[in-house]
């Protein structure tokens, strides 16, 4: 058996302190009802909270105990009243995909039992395809780079081979093994190739990836047509690679399309290191109120347990995962519990509850 894994814990800022301590309470329950020993909890500050009070957002003794830490589950950052003297927004999430070169963002799109979505077609009340986002390069490679006059400004889109091919190489055996376990076994290159360079590079790179994966079938959308085809019949898709701006963009359509940003999870993952964390932000308009919706967060802390089990080879942690997105399903299957974003009542501590009454310990 493995030995305790080392979680870095960042709340955040907003909603992010609300949602945390339930996660990991959660989380470890379900360690311990696997068999697996409980998690090593390492919390840490960064923030626009923490920028107020320090003057730093990501402190350097953070990134070292990230740097060290097996995981990192991150809740939520920033503040639009807080930001740099530049004027932009304080996003330390960003920052720490460049930091740790976590390349590949994964934002799956898997419908929950009893959250209805917004399609008429009841295919699309059971989705399950992912996004993946390349999440160092494309616009993002702009941040905090770009010009700006007063007459114009620039943000120039970075596309590299080497960034690329890792992510469609990510994405490739990601489709393997959701082939292997029934899905399609299909890959879409989400691109703009007939317009600009830079993404007739990224189509060319991805196609010389795809060599080393025959037995997973290609596909190619430019991306407004993609997002056409997301709002018309999103079950055509399996798995989905593209450039960090798009990604940014069909992630949070792929979130509206199964119920809210409060009900999907993702993961930000290099070699080395992994962060997981929900998709949507601080929502310091709701911050204290106890209207959150804490899901989002509960099914990232899953994804977490998933990858270290992938990643240590440790069945213990899978089972701890799945006993996660089990008792999320179980909790929303009838219906009746129904989050403030989509009209209902349940926050924090109604969904909390009804997800832990239905772990199976």
């Amino acid at each position: 058996m493995p030995s305790p894994y080392e979680i870095a814990i960042l709340p955040g800022d907003g909603i992010g302190t609300e949602i945390t301590k339930p996660c990991v309470e959660l989380l470890q329950r379900a360690v311990t009802a696997a068999g697996a020993q409980p998690l090593r909890e390492i919390w840490l500050e960064a923030g626009a909270a923490t920028y107020q009070k320090t003057g730093e957002s990501l402190p350097e003794a953070t990134v070292t105990a990230c740097r060290s830490a097996d995981a990192i589950l991150l809740a939520a950052m920033g503040d639009p009243a807080v930001r740099y003297p530049d004027g932009t927004e304080i996003i330390p999430q960003i920052e720490l995909r460049f930091i740790l070169g976590l390349y590949a963002g994964v934002r799956p799109v898997r419908s929950i039992p009893g959250v209805g979505g917004p399609l008429k077609d009841p295919r699309g009340d059971a989705l399950n395809f992912v996004l993946i986002r390349e999440s160092t390069e494309g616009l993002f490679a702009s941040v905090g780079k770009g010009t700006r006059s007063e007459n114009e400004a620039t943000d120039t889109q970075l596309i590299t081979r080497e960034g690329t091919r890792r992510v469609s190489d990510f994405a490739f055996r990601l489709a393997q093994r959701r082939k292997a376990k029934g899905h399609v076994g299909e890959l879409t290159c989400v691109d703009k190739a007939n317009v600009f360079k830079s993404m007739a590079f990224f189509r060319d790179v991805f196609d010389e990836t795809s060599r080393a994966y025959p037995e997973i079938r290609r596909r190619y959308g430019y991306v407004d047509a993609v997002a056409l085809e997301m709002v018309k019949r999103p079950w055509i898709y399996d798995v989905m690679v593209t450039e960090n701006m798009y990604g940014d963009i069909l992630s949070d359509l792929g979130a509206g399309l199964i119920g809210g940003l409060g009900m999907a999870p993702s993961a930000d993952i290099g070699d080395d290191h992994a962060v997981f964390q929900p998709c949507h932000g601080s929502a310091p308009d709701i911050a204290g109120s106890g209207k959150a919706n804490p899901t989002a967060m509960f099914l990232s802390g899953a994804m977490m347990l998933e990858w270290l089990a992938d990643e240590h080879d440790d069945p213990l942690a899978g089972k701890a995962a799945q006993l996660v997105v089990d008792a999320v399903d179980a909790a929303y299957a009838d219906g009746s519990l129904v989050s403030t974003e989509r009209g209902g009542t349940a926050g924090v501590a109604e969904i909390t509850q009804a997800v832990n009454a239905a772990l199976k310990v």
